[in-house]
């Protein structure tokens, strides 16, 4: 039967995807790159942000920037409280900084985002664990315990450097729980209601390669090669992260890590098992593609051998979370969900803590 002009067919929902404008450079020594990439932006007067475990990788590029170093910062601190932004803001306006480069994990990137918002400096990211935070349009801050996360193209850093040389000295506990911070951003995407063909395509490639690489990385640290993989599976991660609206599993993460000022990786490490098993059920898509990555093993418990194989905390009791402030964090994330693959309730969520507990 024709379509009469006065009936067009309905439409299918648009969905929209935004690809971030960023130049990357990968490779082993590209961190050397890097006053290059400064002068390529005009950069003159360099606040150099930095984590103490970065610290002989920072000096090294303090020495290389010269006289272009205006300053350094060696204090950023995990979830990006407001008063440590604070006191970097009042250390770049007195150097006259007019770029910032952070070396180190998710708390140096986040910190140069918050200053890069501020002032609108450009940024070049060198990270050193796999959080992804660098390929990401987002920004978490925390005030007064709250942890609120805003989202912006103009967040994400102009410049990411992948060198895996300073990922070979990460302590396996590191390495392990950052990897699996970054397989929850593939997963997340895997069931995330903006789903698209070029999310799907990253997650999958992310989730491959994190699944395959990791355990080899735990068993040979130093390996050149495995390290690599497992840094730029965890860019494509980020870049999912970047992409798609994350759900319960980030949802959770952050108003726990937030709330009780918890380490941000080995929070991910241990919840991740949980909220899979609560999800895939109602997730097959996202279930055969990981799968897939596991070699025709089970997902959950591949994901929850590793999160277990952690000699750290794998418990929210072990890492310090009340048992009495779960129904409270059950009851903020299912009230502000976006939409998911499995319907969720306080109740639901209180029995995924307890169980994570």
């Amino acid at each position: 039967m024709a379509h009469h002009p006065d009936h067009p067919p309905s439409p299918s929902p648009v969905t929209v995807h935004e690809t971030l404008s960023a130049r990357v450079l990968i490779g082993t020594g590209s961190r050397h790159t890097v006053p290059g990439e400064c002068a390529r932006l005009g950069a003159r007067r360099v606040l150099l942000v930095s984590t103490p475990s970065a610290a002989r990788i920072a000096d090294e590029l303090a020495d290389a920037l010269g006289p272009v170093l205006a300053a350094r910062f060696d204090r950023p601190a995990v979830h990006t409280p407001v008063e440590v932004t604070a006191e970097a803001l009042r250390l770049a306006e007195r150097a006259g900084a007019d770029s910032v480069v952070a070396l180190g994990g998710g708390s140096a990137i986040g910190l140069a985002k918050a200053l890069s918002v501020r002032t609108g400096i450009p940024q070049i990211a060198v990270p050193t664990t796999y959080a992804g935070s660098e390929a990401t349009p987002v920004l978490g801050e925390t005030e007064n315990g709250v942890k609120t996360t805003r989202r912006a193209p103009g967040i994400a850093p102009g410049t990411i450097v992948y060198d895996p040389e300073p990922t070979l000295t990460l302590p396996p506990g590191l390495t392990l729980t950052s990897a699996l911070n970054a397989l929850a951003h593939a997963v997340e995407a895997l069931w995330a209601p903006d789903a698209n063909p070029l999310s799907d395509a990253l997650a999958s490639e992310a989730a491959d390669g994190l699944l395959a690489t990791l355990p080899l990385v735990l068993g040979e640290p130093t390996h050149p090669g495995h390290r690599a993989r497992l840094q730029t599976s965890a860019w494509l991660a980020g870049l999912c992260l970047a992409g798609t609206s994350m759900g319960l599993h980030h949802r959770l993460a952050h108003a726990l890590g937030g709330t009780y000022d918890l380490p941000h990786a080995p929070l991910h490490a241990l919840l991740l098992p949980h909220v899979m098993a609560f999800n895939l059920p109602s997730a097959p898509r996202a279930a055969t593609r990981l799968v897939r990555a596991t070699g025709g093993a089970d997902p959950v418990a591949a994901v929850a051998g590793l999160a277990r194989s952690h000699d750290g905390p794998t418990t929210l009791a072990a890492l310090g979370a009340p048992r009495e402030g779960l129904r409270t964090i059950a009851e903020r994330v299912a009230a502000a969900l976006p939409p998911h693959p499995r319907p969720v309730g306080a109740d639901s969520l209180t029995r995924l803590l307890e169980e994570a507990f």
